[in-house]
């Protein structure tokens, strides 16, 4: 395992934009805060999606786009640098009026309407290359 210590410096609450793409909203909160490092939470509805699966086999990005109004049930992540720019490394729980729920890697949205929290950390976190895994990981 690798870890550090983190200290919060600022917390943020922010109301998305209807239109816009939801991780692009988080990674321009992110960036008007000056933030490198920090963990968010966010909830709200979108009007299509595309969410990537990762597979380990094959060691690449699965995508699978839903072009439909989804409420996002729950939406986790981590703000940090990916070659040198701020990147929101975003997972989220969506569902269907049936009540259907599809999971995985938020790659692009287009917000309904959405809210969300941001905690900010002191120092950055930058992602580079994990040979085993073949993904782009902090620490």
């Amino acid at each position: 395992m690798h870890h550090r210590e983190v200290e919060p410096t600022a917390e943020y609450v922010a109301r998305f934009e209807t239109g816009a793409d939801w991780r692009e909203e988080l990674e321009d909160l992110a960036r008007a805060e000056d933030v490198e490092a920090g963990w968010f939470t966010a909830l709200g509805a979108v009007q299509d999606a595309e969410v990537w699966f990762y597979d380990q086999d094959e060691t690449e990005y699965r995508s699978v786009t839903f072009d439909e109004p989804l409420e996002v049930a729950a939406c986790v992540g981590n703000v940090s640098l990916l070659d040198g720019d701020v990147f929101a490394h975003t997972h989220a729980v969506l569902s269907r009026p049936s009540g259907q729920a599809l999971a995985g890697h938020l790659d692009s949205a287009t917000v309904w309407a959405g809210e969300c929290h941001l905690r900010a950390f002191a120092e950055p976190l930058e992602r580079s290359h994990d040979e085993t895994t073949d993904l782009d990981l902090w620490l």
